[in-house]
Parts: C-alpha cells; structure tokens; sequence
C-alpha cells in the first residue's frame, strides 16, 4: 500500500513492449497505407493509429528510445505488488484468484504498442492488417513463424479460440470490453478476420481486436481455463514462468530461440533473460530487504518512507540510487470510492459532504511530507481535465444534456475540493458539511445522524494495507464530528480481493489509471454496464444516462481536440457527482535501485522504461559484488 497503490483487480500489465487491453482499445488510423482495392477503399499497414500518422515506418529498426546494441542477459528484480501483496494464480484472464505480477511478460497479441506515442499500434504477432475506412471488419495477416512457448505454430483458430473462451469463461468485464464483434473467422491458417455489429461505434474496434491475447486451443483442450492455477501454462509471449514460489516469488525468463526475438519490436527490449518479483506481505520488512539487496529494484509509493528512509549506506556510498523521474501519462485516480449502490449514499449532497471531511492540507504537511498535490480530476496531470467554465465545443455539447444536467455545470467552474485548514479538524467544513446533511434529511440525534425512519448514517471504510491506517484514521475521526456513525475495517487480502469483486463496501481506497486516448472501455470504469458487472473497475457503482452518453461521444470522437473536449465534459458531470472523496497526486515516479543498470539516454515518454530498456551492467554488478556490497 502507498500513496497512489494501485487497488484495481483487473489484468496483469506490463511495459516491456505491449499495451494493455484498454489502451489497445483507442487505437484506430494508419500510416504509410495503401489502397488494395480503390472502389472498396481497403486500407492494408503495418500499425494503426487513434488520430494521425504513425510514428514508426513499415521497415523501421528499433524504438527511438532503445538501445539496439544493449547488452543481454541477467535478472532484474523488482517488489511484487498489487492489491493483495501476494499471488496464488498464474491466470490473469478470470474472475478466480489472485494473479501474480508480471504475467504480461508470457503473453502476445497480434498487435504491440510504442512507449513513445499515445494510441499507436504495430503488427507484431500480425505482420499487416486490412480494412475498411468504415472499419466495420478487420482482417489480420498472421506471421507463419509464430509460435507458442511449445513450439506449437499460432494460427488464425487459435484467435477464433481466444475470443471464445473469454468470452465463455473469461472475467466478466470481458463481456463488456468485446461486446461490440459480431464474428471472428479463420479465413486460412494464418489469416482471421474480425466483423464487428452493424450500427456500433467502430473507431477503436481493429485495434481492440488486435489486442486480444493469443490463447493456445491444444493446451486448454484438457485444462479448464476457467479454474485458478500456479501451473504454468503454453502461452504466446517471450518469456515462460520457471520458478514459482505462491506467496514469495515468481521470476519468468527468455524462451529460448524465441521466434520474434529478431524483430525490430524486440531490438534493444526486454534486455535481461529473467524477471524477478519477490513479494512480502509486510512492506516495512520489504523495504529492509531492498537496502539488503534482496531484490535490485524499487519504486517507492510511500511519502514517509521517501522522506525518511533513503539514508541507509548503500545510498550514501553511492550503491544505490534514487531517483525522481517525470509521468507524462494521467496521474490516475486516487481517492476513496463511494459505493453509490448503498441507498445511504444515493444523495448527492451526502456523498459531498462525506468528501468534505477528508483534510488533504492536514494529511499532505503532517503525513505526506508535502510530496503531493490534491487531485480535483479523474484526469489529472492531462490536458483533459475540465477548467473554468464551460464554453466552446465543450459547452455546445453539454447543452445537448441542458435537460438533464443541474444548472450549476453551466454557470460555474468544476466541482474543485476546498482548501482545508492545516489542522486535524476544520470546523468550517464541519459545519458546512453538517448542513448538506441537514438538507438530505440527516439529523443529529443524540449525536448521530439519524434520517426520518430513525436509521443512522453508518460508514464502513476497508482496506488491506495497514500502512494506510495513518491516512484513514483521522479520516475516521472527522466522519464521527460530523455524526456518521464511521469506522475503519482492516481486513486480510483474501477478503479485499472478494469484497472488491462483489461491491460488498461502503467506501474503498482505489486508484484507477486513465488512458491517453480514452474510448468505450470507459464504460467498464464510470458506465451502467460496468455497475453492473460483478469484478469491474466500477468502484462507485455510477450509472448515470449522461455520463454513459458521453462515453459514446468520446469513443465516436474523429479527432483528438473532439476527443479531449468530450472527456473534460465527461470530467466536469462527474466531478459534480461526488462519486468519490479525491486524494492526491505526483506527477512522477520515485525511484531506487542497486547501480548496476544500464539504460538509455531517452525515457520513453509514456512509460518508465525499466522493464523494456534498461539493461545489466556486468561490470558494475562484480564491482559492487568484490566490495561486498551485493552477494
């Protein structure tokens, strides 16, 4: 747990050289394309982009901001975290169990994203892809080359296979992130096409399809792919799991003569032969293991520990480095998530004043070491924030809701959290969060708040982590002088992660991270499909017409200008929601680790870098090993 710990219990990612589902799914224009058939407009290309031009030529080398002549080998490792701090499958794809970091590494899809450009997609296991300008079918041409971890060859059935199986057995949020493919069809062995529903949006929907990882059908033939397990399976990517230990450790490394390893893709990306993540259930001890050098690399979450903790020798003897690096990407959305589908929480003036009692002044000089700004946005760090009020584009399409929006998102700024006085308690917000309760017909009686059928206005905030019991604690504390009869439950990750998935809450800490192109996976996080569907990212449980309508306008957005004016629409109808209470956060990362990497001068400009980039530095490793430092 830290400051912006992610909570979401959703696939496993990584930044070696995929993007995740969701950001696959913004994906829509190509570069370089020709026309196969000029009365039918075919477009055939290497890669596909939202909004403009790709980046990278048909016949490009390597990632601007690689090193192609990096050297190989070695193992890297990193803490294992997650919403649990430990892990007990190896299948990220369903609703059962809790999948270990990392297993994005052991899968591909037909299409791989740059680091470098914010909706950009490159055939990988795909060597082109052709469609329509209406994009209403998508056909992907498959390299022969390609195989599994197995040796076994990947073919246009084995996507067929992939659809079908999440779909029949895969995590519910599936069911919405595919629902718009008509069919997948296996036209040859190594070309398959995609149709996607008449009348439906279809920007992003080549690029979603070519984001689907590849799942083997001769493996899950006699295994049920819809069952939790640690054995390790056939996949499609570069590296296989060979040392799990549940609850400890997991490290995956390189498949030998991996068939893409010569791709341009690949040149001076995923440099060391293995990955280790160790995991540690208590993060204190994690953290003494680190300076033991037990595991090489750490991105530190918690300001405390940022503040006061970097002072070990290895740190001032120059053997280990810290770091602060810049986060071009939206900060995400930190902050305690109101479960919207509790009766008690159905009047907006509740939830704001639920918000009010959070103190980020308080919290950030006394507990944060002032690191932190106050998040106001679920887009925060981003030109897609809403600002001031609205006009332009921006109000034209908020007044196609006039009818259905309170007045106040015409005539005033978006909904920004008050500056809070730097002590514990703000009595001005006490009391101006009192009358909003006041108003939706909470009462104090006998110093709880009491509606007119005589029910207290109870709030149970969970989580898993003690080390945010510093945070929540005077939280808690400010709720009560409110008179909301509030508590904090700290319960073990088991619980978290089925509590999570059923919406069993009242308030969860949560971190959500937003894409640079958002579209229709939006609906999974803020839609009416989302609330409804058991293990989404649908923390708040919002399902709100509007909210859903502007989701559709972002997705059906033909440019990038349209597109941010609908999401800072879409952020200000929802900011004035109070579907949350906003934390904090950091446009950056902070960073430690053992000096004995190499890594290239340019960062990526979306990504940190470490996993796909850097390299071992041989020399420096025995160096640090002669001293003793390292065994």
């Amino acid at each position: 747990m830290g400051q912006a710990r992610a909570k979401v219990a959703t696939k496993q990612k990584t930044d070696l050289r995929r993007l995740t589902f969701a950001s696959l799914a913004m994906i829509t224009l190509a570069f370089g394309a020709t026309l196969a058939n000029a009365q039918d407009k075919i477009i055939k290309s290497h890669g596909i982009s939202t909004f403009g031009d790709l980046k990278y030529p048909a016949d490009f080398k390597h990632w601007d901001y690689v090193n192609p002549d990096a050297p190989q080998g070695g193992t890297i490792s990193f803490l294992g975290t997650g919403a649990s701090g430990t892990f007990d499958s190896l299948n990220p794809f369903i609703l059962k169990g809790t999948p270990a970091q990392g297993l994005g590494l052991m899968h591909s899809s037909l299409l791989t994203g740059s680091g470098d450009e914010p909706d950009s997609a490159y055939g990988y296991i795909a060597e082109t892809l052709e469609y329509p300008e209406d994009r209403q079918w998508v056909i992907f041409n498959m390299r022969p080359e390609a195989t599994f971890s197995d040796g076994e060859p990947i073919t246009a059935d084995e996507v067929v296979f992939s659809y079908e199986i999440l779909m029949e057995k895969g995590h519910p949020v599936y069911q919405i992130i595919y629902k718009d493919i008509e069919k997948v069809e296996a036209l040859e062995p190594h070309r398959v096409k995609f149709t996607f529903k008449e009348g439906v949006n279809t920007r992003d929907l080549p690029a979603q399809a070519g984001g689907i990882t590849i799942l083997p059908r001769h493996y899950y033939e006699t295994k049920d792919f819809g069952e939790s397990t640690i054995d390790v399976p056939v996949t499609s990517g570069g590296f296989t799991a060979t040392d799990i230990k549940p609850g400890r450790s997991i490290k995956y490394c390189k498949i030998d003569n991996y068939w893409a390893k010569d791709l341009p893709h690949n040149k001076g990306s995923g440099n060391f032969d293995c990955y280790l993540y160790e995991y540690f259930t208590d993060r204190t001890v994690a953290l003494e293991a680190f300076k033991a050098g037990s595991f090489l690399f750490h991105e530190e979450f918690t300001s405390k520990n940022w503040a006061n903790s970097y002072n070990f020798p290895a740190i001032n003897k120059g053997h280990v480095i810290k770091e602060t690096i810049p986060d071009d990407r939206p900060s995400g959305t930190q902050g305690f998530w109101i479960n919207m589908r509790q009766d008690k929480f159905a009047d907006p003036r509740v939830r704001q004043a639920i918000g009010m009692m959070f103190n980020f002044e308080w919290s950030n000089k006394t507990l944060f070491y002032g690191l932190y700004e106050r998040t106001d946005s679920f887009w925060e760090n981003s030109n897609m924030q809403a600002e001031g009020v609205p006009t332009g584009k921006e109000l034209a399409l908020l007044e196609e809701f006039r009818d259905q929006l309170p007045e106040n998102i015409f005539t005033e700024e978006p909904f920004t959290p008050a500056v809070s006085r730097p002590s514990q308690t703000d009595r001005k917000a006490v009391r101006a969060a009192g009358k909003l309760l006041d108003e939706a017909g909470w009462k104090v009686v006998n110093g709880k708040r009491t509606n007119d059928k005589g029910e207290v206005l109870t709030l149970e905030l969970v989580d898993d982590s003690p080390a945010f019991e510093r945070i929540i604690n005077p939280y808690i504390e400010n709720l009560k002088r409110l008179g909301i009869d509030a508590s904090y439950k700290l319960i073990d990750a088991a619980q978290m992660q089925e509590r999570q998935k059923n919406f069993d809450y009242d308030l969860i800490p949560g971190r959500l991270s937003m894409d640079l192109s958002p579209g229709e996976d939006l609906a999974q996080i803020f839609g009416t499909k989302g609330a409804e569907t058991l293990g989404s990212s649908n923390y708040s449980g919002i399902k709100d017409p509007v909210v859903d309508a502007l989701i559709i306008k972002i997705a059906q957005a033909e440019t990038r200008e349209d597109m941010q004016v609908a999401v800072r629409a879409l952020d200000r109808v929802m900011r004035n929601m109070h579907i949350w209470v906003p934390n904090w956060y950091k446009g950056s990362h902070n960073i430690a680790y053992w000096d004995v990497f190499g890594r290239p001068d340019t960062k990526p400009l979306y990504s940190r870098g470490v996993i796909g980039t850097w390299w071992l530095d041989q020399e420096k490793l025995d160096a640090l090993k002669a001293e003793g430092a390292l065994r």
